[in-house]
Formats: C-alpha cells, sequence, structure tokens
C-alpha cells in the first residue's frame, strides 16, 4: 500500500536516490549517456539540503512510501513561467523508482500534488516534460494532462533538450 505524505529532511538522502535512478531511467536514449552515469545521489542530496533548508512553504514536496521505504517523490508551487498568471501553478518534478514504474506510485503522487495545488488556490497546474519521453507524455496525458503549446529548449553537456509544456485545470484528476 503507498502513502504519500510530505516529505522531511530525514528522506533527503532517500529522495535523492529516487531522482538519480529516475532520471538515468527515463533519460536514456535521451540525455548523454556520460552526463547520466555522472548523476551523484550524494551530490544531488547536498543540493536537496540546501533547497530543502530555504524552500519554506512556497515549495511542497512529497514522497510515496511503500513498506516504509521512500519510492517516490514530487515537488509542486507557483508557476515559474514568465507572465505566469497568479493561479498557475508547476510540477516541478515527479520521480519514482523505475522498479515501481506501473505499480501506482506515480497516479498516487500526482493525484496527491493536484489535490495538494487546488488546496493551496491554484486554478492550473503546468508541468515541462522532455519531449522526447514518450512514457511520461503518456503519463501524464491519461492523468488529464495536455500539451498548451509552450516549448523550450536547455542543454544538457552540449546536446539540446527540447521540453513541451503540459497543463492541467485543477479539479479535475484521474
Amino acid at each position: 500500500m503507498v502513502r504519500v505524505r510530505e516529505m522531511t529532511a530525514a528522506d533527503i538522502d532517500a529522495v535523492s536516490e529516487v531522482r538519480v535512478r529516475g532520471r538515468r531511467f527515463a533519460y536514456a536514449g535521451i540525455m548523454p549517456r556520460a552526463y547520466l552515469d555522472g548523476l551523484s545521489a550524494c551530490e544531488d542530496a547536498a543540493r536537496r539540503r540546501e533547497f530543502f533548508a530555504r524552500a519554506g512553504s512556497e515549495v511542497t514536496s512529497l514522497v510515496a512510501e511503500d513498506a516504509g521505504a521512500v519510492v517516490g517523490w514530487a515537488s509542486f508551487g507557483a508557476s515559474r513561467d514568465q507572465g505566469a498568471a497568479p493561479g498557475d501553478g508547476e510540477l516541478y518534478a515527479l520521480y519514482v523508482r523505475p522498479e515501481v514504474i506501473g505499480t501506482g506510485v506515480g497516479r498516487a503522487l500526482t493525484a496527491a500534488a493536484v489535490a495538494g495545488a487546488a488546496e493551496r488556490g491554484f486554478s492550473r497546474l503546468r508541468l515541462w516534460v522532455v519531449k522526447e519521453n514518450a512514457r511520461a507524455r503518456r503519463f501524464y496525458e491519461r492523468a488529464g494532462f495536455a500539451a498548451d503549446g509552450g516549448e523550450e529548449e536547455y542543454e544538457v553537456a552540449g546536446v539540446p533538450v527540447p521540453e513541451v509544456r503540459y497543463a492541467l485545470e485543477v479539479g479535475r484528476t484521474f
């Protein structure tokens, strides 16, 4: 049985492990292998500690637990998009351990993030997803998100990584 709760500082190491393993799995064949192999859970945990200490109530981070082990993580807050409406929230990230993909962990985290966004007064929840990440795009589409035409690109180890933006009117859940 998966339980979703707010993240605590005690979860940072486990969350960093989820983030690194999740990124390596999700972006295999999309981002340079050397970059993915160079990801470090220890370095991520150090950044998470700094971020967690200063994030305050502006960012909500959730963890999914199964049998007491952290198996997923999601983070949301106000939209970072330039020109975003005051009621726009953003699902900043969602990762699960690769071995639990398809078990409902991601759905539970997404549902909790959408509910949390509604509680915080957001009327719309947006997210950015790597354009070539077909698995993630299908997941978000099944959750009710739809591409809204927003596109941007960033670089990873000199390789362009295009992203597309998805949006969901809060209150519409899967």
